[in-house]
């Protein structure tokens, strides 16, 4: 006689815990500016306001590291951010880069994420700029 066994294994899912945000913190470009006419290799540079930068992996309060988002939308603000080339993490705790874009109009975009990579809640973006690269 043979018997077969089924084991269920029921996993719950969890939501995952957001790390506080502030209100009152702001991520910004410093440069370029929105509109800003470009060359291929070009500087952005990050400014935090009432916020700390810490690297990845380093778990503080009122911290995080900048995510720089690049011809694309916001990603989803309760799950890690995706690092491609449209997702682009500091997570050594930079406050700038040097990117090299093709010519034509793109979209910059910043959004802080905690050690982690998840961003805080409330979530830190800035606005998103639009850069024309000559």
């Amino acid at each position: 006689m043979r018997y077969l066994f089924v084991i269920f294994l029921s996993f719950s899912l969890h939501a995952i815990e957001l790390s506080k945000g502030d209100e009152n913190a702001s991520v910004y470009f410093i440069s370029p500016n929105d509109g800003e006419t470009v060359s291929r290799t070009f500087t952005v540079r990050f400014g935090l306001e009432n916020f700390g930068v810490a690297p990845a992996g380093i778990e503080m309060v009122n911290t995080g590291h900048h995510h720089l988002i690049i011809d694309a939308d916001l990603p989803s603000l309760n799950l890690p951010i995706p690092a491609d080339k449209n997702h682009v993490h500091f997570g050594k705790g930079q406050t700038e880069v040097e990117i090299e874009l093709a010519k034509g109009t793109h979209t910059l975009q910043l959004l802080l994420g905690d050690f982690r990579h998840i961003p805080h809640n409330p979530p830190i973006y800035s606005e998103r700029i639009t850069v024309q690269v000559n």
